[in-house]
């Protein structure tokens, strides 16, 4: 049984990519205001253990909906949002008759690299 729906050359994971490049900012951004809005987090979940509630708290389950979405239209292309940390995505491939993954890291201007599936991004090589 073939564990990927979808296979990508380097060519095809670019110019997907670009299609795709709204939605990973937008699940950036999102990310990054969670990260903002963490410390006000606290204060509003012990208001809400009081019936006083937070807009922090209300943003977050919107913030979550948004990440949500924005993940399920990038796998839903055949690619894998690895880490929303550092904005990381593998596109599924073959190189010598193995299955490997094209590597992305969110702010390159490519895909310029590949790592075995179980090598992760510390096995990341150049292309």
């Amino acid at each position: 049984m073939d564990p990927f729906d979808r296979y990508f050359t380097e060519g095809e994971a670019n110019a997907l990519l670009r299609e795709l490049l709204r939605d990973i900012e937008d699940l950036m951004a999102t990310r990054n205001r969670i990260v903002e809005i963490r410390p006000e987090l606290e204060s509003g979940l012990q208001k809400a253990l009081g019936n006083g509630g937070s807009q922090a708290t209300g943003e977050l389950l919107s913030l979550m909906r948004r990440v949500k979405r924005s993940v399920e239209r990038i796998q839903g292309t055949g690619v894998l949002v690895k880490d929303l940390d550092r904005g990381l995505l593998d596109f599924p491939a073959e190189r010598d008759g193995r299955i490997i993954f094209l590597c992305w890291q969110y702010g390159e201007p490519t895909v310029a690299y590949w790592h075995d599936i179980d090598a992760g991004f510390a096995g990341r090589q150049p292309l």
